[in-house]
């Protein structure tokens, strides 16, 4: 068997920048173990999968999955992002939007100019009342943050965006949290007082040290800075080694990510 896989570069309008993907069209699924086993060979943060699902409308005509090199995860923006630029620019040059059901319930995504739109549910987050897991999280981050937050991740809110840059994590500390990630974050100041906030993602048990652009993530850091900008509308920056920029809008219990996606490689997987 032979299958077309595509290396595309998300959240960002320049190659070798952004996050990157790679995106596996398929015409039927293949075992899990499998999938897994594509996603560590390409090793690259997300593997996206997508495929055609019997009897679904024209724009439900998708469901997509997303592998880390190591395990299968239940939401992934810049993958999404990634298979959607694949999707309307290569498969189905003509489409201009797409509905993929997902693990995490179902994901319009929609072409807006150059830009991608991804519509993902919004996870707000609370305060983190575990005194013992705040303490481990301040020694693995080797900083104090101003506030520890939780969603489905941890979040470290720190005052500025150069602290936020500045951090050199424990990442084994780090990987013995029981959480599936750790986000930072510091409003624009300095640097980058050009957006609204910045952000870094650790996720060392999910087999990622620090990710370069995570859209999931901003399904919390989203409705955290539209509160305490007193906005929807926020413009974003994560601060990893590669960077990368997102159009965020919160739109009460959803949230729209928007970015650029870059093909930058193509191959062929041979399958026995």
């Amino acid at each position: 068997m032979e299958l077309r896989y595509f290396h595309v570069d998300a959240f960002t309008d320049r190659p070798f920048a952004g996050n990157p993907a790679a995106v596996v069209p398929l015409d039927a699924w293949l075992p899990d173990a499998t999938m897994q086993a594509i996603a560590a060979e390409l090793n690259l943060s997300e593997t996206a999968f997508f495929a055609p699902e019997p009897g679904a409308a024209a724009d439900d005509a998708r469901t997509i999955r997303w592998f880390t090199p190591a395990v299968e995860v239940d939401l992934c923006g810049h993958a999404t992002l990634a298979s959607a630029c694949v999707l309307m620019t290569v498969v189905e040059p003509t489409r201009t939007q797409v509905r993929f059901g997902s693990r995490s319930g179902p994901l319009a995504v929609r072409r807006d100019g150059d830009r991608f739109v991804l519509d993902f549910p919004a996870r707000p987050p609370q305060p983190c009342t575990d005194d013992a897991l705040v303490t481990r999280l301040r020694g693995a981050l080797g900083r104090v943050p101003s506030q520890v937050l939780r969603s489905r991740d941890l979040i470290a809110v720190f005052d500025d965006a150069a602290e936020v840059r500045a951090l050199t994590p424990d990442f084994a500390r780090l990987a013995e949290l029981e959480v599936h990630a750790v986000s930072v974050t510091a409003p624009g100041t300095g640097a980058d007082a050009d957006v609204d906030f910045v952000s870094r993602f650790f996720a060392p048990r999910e087999g990622i040290a620090e990710d370069p652009v995570t859209g999931s993530a901003h399904c919390t850091l989203v409705p955290l800075w539209a509160a305490r900008l007193d906005r929807p509308r926020l413009h974003a920056r994560q601060v990893s080694r590669r960077g990368g920029e997102l159009w965020c809008e919160l739109r009460g219990d959803r949230v729209d990510l928007a970015g650029h996606a870059v093909r930058v490689g193509a191959g062929t997987l041979h399958l026995p």
